[in-house]
């Protein structure tokens, strides 16, 4: 399978149109993100062979429906 092309978008066009982005994503499109016509971040799709994703911490064991976040923060 050949990778898209990456196609060039400015961060307002990203930032207003975000779903629909992220569904484009999901198809195998990649994006460069500019500011003020400089480049900022790659958008790319997660390739499931690269990357092991290991739990590190799971709330839920804890708490039903989990903890929140301003709760953890307040302890550390």
């Amino acid at each position: 399978m050949q990778k898209e092309q990456q196609k060039i978008i400015g961060l307002k066009e990203f930032r207003e149109n975000m779903e629909a982005y992220l569904v484009q994503i999901q198809k195998g499109n990649r994006f460069l993100v500019l500011k003020r016509s400089k480049p900022i971040f790659n958008l790319v799709p997660v390739d499931d062979n690269e990357m092991d994703w290991e739990t590190v911490a799971d709330f839920t064991r804890i708490k039903k429906g989990g903890i929140n976040i301003e709760d953890i923060l307040k302890r550390l």
